[in-house]
C-alpha cells in the first residue's frame, strides 16, 4: 500500500481529505495538532491520530491541508524528516508560486485543486446540489500541477488527488504558474470580485425599494440565463436591448486595464499579498 502522511487531517479541509481517503487503498497516517479536531476525527469518521515523527516515517507521500499562511512553516519544519522522492501535496498554488517550499531538487511536489461543482450540472439529488463545495456528493473537475520530479509522479499525485476530491469528472493537467493564472487570478481577484460587487447591487436595488427577495430572486434568476448563453450552455442570443446595456455598462464598471491582474508581477503582488501572513510570522 502507498502510505500517505496528512498533516492538518483535523482541519476543515483536511477532515474532508480523510473522510474520501478512508475509502481508498492508500495507508494513510493522520496528523492533527488541534485537540478539537483529533476528536472530530475520532467522532465523525473513526480515525485516531499519530504523532508527526511516526506519520512521516517511511511516508512516499505527504499531503498538506493545512492553510497558504502555514505551508512555507510546515513545509519548512518536516524537510529534514523527508527521504529523497518524496511526493509532497500541495492544494493550493499561492504558497508554493510565491517560493514557500524547501529548495529540495530531490523532492517532488505536486499541486492539486478542486474546480468545485460547476453552476450547470446533471446533478438529481437534492444533496448533490446541495454540496456547493465539492467533495462531498456533487461530480467536480479538478486541476492538477507536476512543478518538480519524475514524470511518473504524476500519475501518483493524480490518483491522490481524484480521490480527495471525489467524486471527479475531468482531470485537467496546467503548470503552477497556469493554477496561479486560475486562483488567485480568475477565480478570486474577477469572479469573487464582481460577484461581491453583483450582491452590492442587488442590495442598492433593494435600499431603493425593490422587496428584497424580489431583487434576489431577479438577479439569480437572470445569472442562470445569462450565464448559459454567454458560457455557452445554451445556443442563445441577448436581446439588442441587453447587449447595449452590456456595451455602455462594461465602461461604467470596469477599468479599460483591468486585465493586468492577469500580468505576471501583478499575479505576484496578489499572492504575495495572500501569503503575507506567513511572511510576517
Amino acid at each position: 500500500m502507498t502510505s500517505i502522511a496528512l498533516l492538518g487531517a483535523g482541519g476543515k479541509m483536511g477532515y474532508r481529505l480523510s473522510r474520501n481517503l478512508k475509502a481508498t487503498r492508500f495507508d494513510v497516517r493522520h496528523v492533527e495538532v488541534s485537540p478539537a479536531g483529533r476528536d472530530r476525527l475520532k467522532t465523525g469518521i473513526g480515525l485516531d491520530c499519530v504523532d508527526l515523527d511516526t506519520a512521516l516515517d517511511g511516508a512516499q507521500l505527504v499531503v498538506l491541508a493545512v492553510p497558504d499562511t502555514a505551508i512555507g512553516k510546515v513545509a519548512g519544519g518536516i524537510e529534514s524528516n523527508l527521504k529523497a522522492g518524496t511526493i509532497v501535496v500541495v492544494l493550493d498554488a499561492a504558497a508554493p508560486f510565491a517560493g514557500h517550499l524547501p529548495h529540495r531538487d530531490d523532492l517532488t511536489y505536486f499541486v492539486t485543486h478542486p474546480c468545485h461543482p460547476p453552476i450547470f450540472n446533471d446533478e438529481s439529488e437534492a444533496a448533490a446540489r446541495h454540496d456547493h463545495f465539492g467533495g462531498l456528493h456533487a461530480k467536480q473537475h479538478i486541476v492538477n500541477a507536476l512543478m518538480q520530479g519524475p514524470e511518473a509522479h504524476y500519475a501518483v499525485g493524480e490518483e491522490v488527488a481524484r480521490a480527495i476530491w471525489a467524486p471527479v469528472m475531468r482531470s485537467h493537467r496546467v503548470t503552477v504558474e497556469q493554477m496561479a493564472l486560475l486562483e488567485p487570478g480568475l477565480s478570486e481577484t474577477v469572479a469573487a470580485t464582481l460577484l461581491d460587487v453583483m450582491r452590492e447591487a442587488m442590495d442598492e436595488v433593494v435600499a431603493r425599494g425593490v422587496p428584497h427577495e424580489a431583487a434576489r430572486d431577479f438577479l439569480l434568476g437572470h445569472l442562470n440565463v445569462l450565464g448559459a448563453v454567454i458560457f455557452k450552455e445554451v445556443d442563445g442570443v441577448f436581446s439588442d436591448a441587453c447587449n447595449k446595456a452590456i456595451t455602455f455598462g462594461k465602461p461604467q464598471l470596469m477599468q479599460p486595464d483591468w486585465k493586468r491582474v492577469f500580468e505576471p508581477a501583478e499575479l505576484a503582488a496578489s499572492i504575495q499579498r495572500i501569503t503575507s501572513l506567513f511572511q510576517n510570522a
